[in-house]
């Protein structure tokens, strides 16, 4: 799974520590997502697709390793 947290934190004028706040995380989680380090739980993602008012499927890429095969 995939991410465009990074492209819309900056459509948005958020810095990673604004965007933690915004949602009730610490910064480092905001960072490790930006890398595709971490997955979010399904209440975080939803919570930052709110604050940037997409959908999650806009946010995060989902990619099915059979369809890569």
């Amino acid at each position: 799974m995939t991410n465009r947290i990074k492209e819309f934190r900056a459509r948005h004028n958020l810095t990673q520590e604004e965007l933690a706040l915004k949602v009730n995380v610490r910064r480092e989680t905001i960072v490790f997502l930006e890398k595709n380090k971490y997955n979010p739980s399904l209440k975080l993602a939803y919570a930052l697709a709110k604050i940037f008012s997409v959908t999650i499927e806009e946010l995060f890429i989902f990619e099915d390793k059979s369809e890569k095969d």
